[in-house]
């Protein structure tokens, strides 16, 4: 995660940034550096299935509240809840009260528990769909790719639900899996450098 060198409004950014005012903090610190750490990866599965018909900034502004429901997206955790947790979120008012999408987080952290049991970590199986450069285009250009059919097709046969292609392959641009800022956007260089640097995880033999 990087700290942006200048928060000032004259920097050149991705235009999307500057869509609401909590967006140019997320697009600079966040947006397409790569994680490596299950928590964070399935928080944000979990997060874009939330989306999936609502803006980002709907779920961003309630992100802290997302937190709080489903105890800092600890898989073990989420794993572990039950209907009693079911009817007390549709109560949240804090978060999007949608049941289908509450009860997917929980049987996708029971899912995910599985995968980790098979392949060590969530990371080595989601960073193993790394989209190939070949098969990108133009920066912001695409809602999904190859990659992102494989790795939506790959969960639907695990299990795992409210993850289409569309929703994976946003989850591909935000946690690194390939860098989608603008070519003239200041973060560019600084994705670049952190993916060059990261070191992909891979699944235990």
């Amino acid at each position: 995660m990087s700290t942006p060198a200048d928060s000032g409004a004259d920097l050149p950014r991705c235009s999307w940034a500057s869509g609401a005012p909590e967006f140019p903090q997320y697009h600079d610190t966040e947006w397409g550096f790569p994680v490596g750490e299950d928590r964070r990866l399935f928080e944000k599965l979990c997060l874009e299935s939330f989306q999936a018909g609502l803006s980002w900034r709907t779920i961003l502004t309630k992100r802290e509240n997302f937190r709080a429901a489903f105890a800092g997206f600890q898989i073990s955790t989420v794993a572990g809840m039950t209907a009693d947790d079911v009817a007390r979120l549709l109560t949240d008012a804090g978060i999007i009260r949608h049941r289908g999408k509450i009860e997917a987080v929980i049987n996708n952290a029971r899912r995910a528990e599985e995968l980790i049991a098979q392949q060590g970590s969530l990371a080595a199986f989601v960073w193993s769909f790394e989209p190939r450069p070949e098969e990108l285009g133009e920066p912001q250009t695409m809602t999904t790719s190859p990659s992102a059919v494989a790795m939506a097709k790959e969960l639907k046969s695990r299990g795992w639900k409210f993850l289409g292609p569309t929703t994976v392959f946003a989850f591909m641009q935000s946690m690194g899996l390939l860098n989608d800022h603008a070519w003239d956007c200041f973060i560019r260089p600084q994705v670049d450098q952190a993916r060059a640097q990261f070191i992909r995880p891979s699944a235990s033999s």
